[in-house]
């Protein structure tokens, strides 16, 4: 092999090497790109509020309607008004136990209502966020709230997630 030919293939040596180099480079440039790309898709879906859960118990019930039968003018019966003193309704108040307060939900999802301070206990429905609750008292290991409805159900829920109201 004359010198003419080792320079060349020397030559040859290094720029195979340097071409290694670069594409190893840039290989791991595409890969560590698109890695990024796609842990922002799935952090950017993650951040996005959850949609609003539905409970069973607070869907509208369909009520059954039923058919009229058809009356013609002439069959209408004659309405027949009397005066009668009109009966003043006496408002119900609700006895409020001592200590207990008014309070809005603060957990965006809303809560779940059970019929004891447990998880373990049958959930009776749910609460949604910001509705207005009347705190009645909390459990012994302070972790639970007894809480009442405007409909007057009672129910727990986990202690931290309702705001007193001022």
């Amino acid at each position: 092999m004359s010198s003419t030919q080792q320079k060349r293939a020397v030559l040859m040596s290094i720029s195979s090497f340097f071409q290694f180099i670069l594409g190893f480079i840039l290989g791991v440039l595409l890969l560590v790109a698109g890695s990024v790309g796609a842990a922002y898709y799935f952090f950017n879906r993650m951040a996005a509020d959850p949609p609003k859960p539905v409970f069973s118990e607070t869907l509208p019930q369909a009520t059954p309607t039923t058919a009229e039968p058809e009356t013609t003018p002439a069959e209408e019966p004659a309405v027949v008004v009397e005066d009668v003193p009109e009966e003043e309704e006496e408002e119900e108040t609700e006895e409020i136990p001592a200590g207990a307060y008014a309070a809005t939900v603060t957990w965006s999802g809303g809560l779940s209502l059970r019929s004891e301070p447990s998880l373990e206990a049958g959930r009776i429905g749910g609460v949604d966020y910001n509705e207005e609750v009347l705190v009645l008292e909390m459990s012994d290991d302070k972790v639970w709230e007894k809480i009442r409805l405007a409909d007057g159900t009672e129910a727990w829920v986990k202690a931290g997630n309702v705001k007193k109201i001022n």
